[in-house]
């Protein structure tokens, strides 16, 4: 007969959104396990930045990126057919770094907080007892645990268990990244927008950038999708620098916009995609994973996960809003092209709109006088 494993929390997923919870629960003095079926590091298709607002989350669970790799911006600029816009963040700068590393980051704090973690591990629930409560083993070794958290990606197997399947999904699209050697030409992330979709640069080291492109239909290649950007494409092949060449093979993601009715029942609890998402446009993904950490963490500790729902309910509804927003502008293109014209001739409401983004001024500051100010400019635009 296999051993129990024992311990106070069990996560199911390995990734900065199963291992931020973890921290964030040993900083609760509670006994935490990670489980997770594929090897470290764990890479991702993303875009590879984190703004202020996410560095301080990570600063509340007592994480730095000191000796990394990392890649520096300001702010975010807009780049169109149209003209361009540049907005800085209200205070602090963003960190960009390769998946890779920030998941090399995140176990070595892990290991540090005394988080035990099981990787190429098999999970899989254990045929009800008559207990609403959901029970699982790893390697068919049993786990006693009080609380189970499902950080376990959009395809979550811990939502389908506990039965937290119920929600509407709004959108989807595909994201495809690649890395470029080549110095970085600007101190912002820039997005590019196209007729098909957006292109992300991000700055993640001294000589090296980080691209990724995201549209509703699939491009037929890397490249044939970085010919929609052509301002982009002459920076990548040298018309200001030597020419960029790739550091790493072409990896490809969906990107979803899903909301569930509930992330909570009975034991579990659900964080990070496995708990509903917003379309990468937004680069939000990280931060909401890392916030909701620290809001389920004292939750479970209390024995209350009714307060993390509320909570997540709020740490969602800016990052949706925002995706909202921009999705609207990714499909129609006359106000998308209102809307640069419109920052580019009054760079003070991407700014503000930049501010509220980060989550330093609260989006009902606007009223009623700025939402009727951004109006005129677009109608004038």
């Amino acid at each position: 007969m296999a051993t129990n494993l024992e311990t106070d929390v069990f996560i199911v997923g390995g990734g900065p959104a199963g291992l931020a919870a973890a921290i964030a629960v040993r900083r609760q003095g509670l006994r935490c396990m990670v489980a997770d079926w594929a090897s470290p590091p764990i890479d991702k298709a993303c875009g590879e930045g984190l703004m202020p607002d996410s560095l301080d989350v990570l600063h509340g669970l007592g994480f730095n990126l000191a000796g990394y790799e990392t890649g520096y911006f300001r702010g975010i600029k807009f780049v169109g057919q149209q003209g361009s816009a540049a907005a800085d963040f209200p205070r602090g700068s963003g960190r960009g770094i390769r998946r890779v590393l920030l998941h090399q980051a995140f176990i070595a704090h892990a290991a540090a907080c005394g988080v035990e973690m099981f990787w190429r591990a098999r999970v899989s629930p254990v045929p009800s007892s008559g207990s609403p409560a959901l029970s699982l083993q790893v390697n068919d070794r049993p786990v006693r645990c009080r609380w189970i958290i499902g950080a376990d990606g959009q395809n979550s197997k811990v939502r389908h268990w506990a039965g937290l399947e119920q929600g509407h999904t709004s959108a989807q699209r595909i994201g495809v990244r690649q890395h470029f050697r080549i110095k970085p030409w600007s101190e912002y992330v820039e997005i590019y927008w196209g007729e098909q979709g957006q292109a992300y640069v991000t700055p993640i080291g001294r000589e090296e950038v980080c691209v990724a492109l995201i549209s509703r239909r699939r491009f037929n290649s890397f490249d044939a999708g970085l010919a929609q950007f052509p301002e982009l494409s002459q920076h990548l092949l040298g018309e200001d620098l030597p020419a960029a060449r790739t550091t790493t093979s072409v990896r490809g993601a969906l990107t979803i916009s899903r909301r569930l009715k509930s992330v909570v029942r009975g034991n579990v609890a659900l964080l990070g995609e496995a708990s509903g998402s917003v379309d990468a446009i937004t680069g939000e993904g990280l931060a909401m994973a890392f916030r909701q950490a620290l809001a389920l963490a004292p939750a479970i500790a209390a024995g209350d996960l009714r307060t993390y729902q509320t909570a997540h309910r709020e740490i969602s509804s800016l990052p949706d809003f925002m995706a909202r927003s921009m999705l609207l502008l990714d499909d129609k293109a006359w106000l998308r092209r209102r809307t640069l014209r419109a920052f580019a001739r009054e760079p003070r409401l991407f700014q503000r709109l930049l501010a509220v983004h980060v989550g330093d001024v609260n989006l009902s500051s606007l009223g009623a006088r700025g939402l009727a100010d951004l109006g005129w400019h677009l109608l004038t635009a």
